[in-house]
């Protein structure tokens, strides 16, 4: 029972004490929808555009671009919440599987998405969501395993995301990045131990 305490108010205190880059990180998103809105959307085009040359770009790019307001309001509560479930792990951890996210899930999408342009921060709040189901396997102790239990108790309807459903939702992007997310959860140990090993 201690050790279960000493776990939820670790996570208790990292989760304050992080909050304020997690504003910041969230209001990166922010910025560039405005400066796109202020576009008329026409950096949209940056997004994934699956098998096609110029669609390669929007792999970096396309987390951080969105069709409206609405789109982006309705990512932006997972993606604080669920960001900082994962940096509660730790910044190397919140970066390492940020960027294993959003390449992998972008490329996977770039792969075998269907011809649209798949853009939005979806694929990082499925990307965390894996990470944090995985991890509660992967890493099993007591802290990944609350950690996990509060991503199902708050968010098990993501779920639902990865299944087919309106043509202007890209449930490719969720189905990849969140199987990113456990590639993230699986490959992160081997990551540190090779980065060790150079340095």
């Amino acid at each position: 029972m201690e050790q279960l305490a000493n776990s939820v108010q670790h996570i208790i205190d990292v989760t304050q004490q992080n909050a304020y880059f997690l504003l910041k990180f969230v209001g990166i998103f922010w910025a560039v929808h405005l400066v796109n809105w202020a576009a008329k959307y026409r950096l949209n085009v940056l997004g994934i555009a699956p098998r096609t040359s110029h669609g390669l770009i929007g792999i970096l790019f396309a987390p951080f671009l969105h069709g409206n307001f609405n789109h982006l309001f309705f990512n932006t509560i997972p993606l604080f919440v669920l960001g900082s479930l994962v940096l509660a792990n730790g910044y190397d951890v919140f970066y390492i599987v940020s960027i294993m996210v959003i390449v992998l899930g972008g490329l996977l999408t770039w792969i075998c998405g269907r011809k649209a342009t798949h853009i939005g921060a979806s694929t990082l709040v499925m990307g965390y969501f894996g990470y944090l189901l995985a991890n509660a396997y992967y890493s099993f102790n007591t802290t990944a395993i609350i950690l996990a239990i509060i991503c199902l108790y708050y968010f098990s309807g993501l779920i639902y995301a990865l299944l087919p459903g309106k043509k202007e939702i890209s449930w490719e992007s969720h189905v990849f990045g969140c199987v990113a997310g456990v590639a993230a959860s699986y490959l992160y140990p081997k990551i540190i131990a090779f980065v060790q090993v150079l340095s």
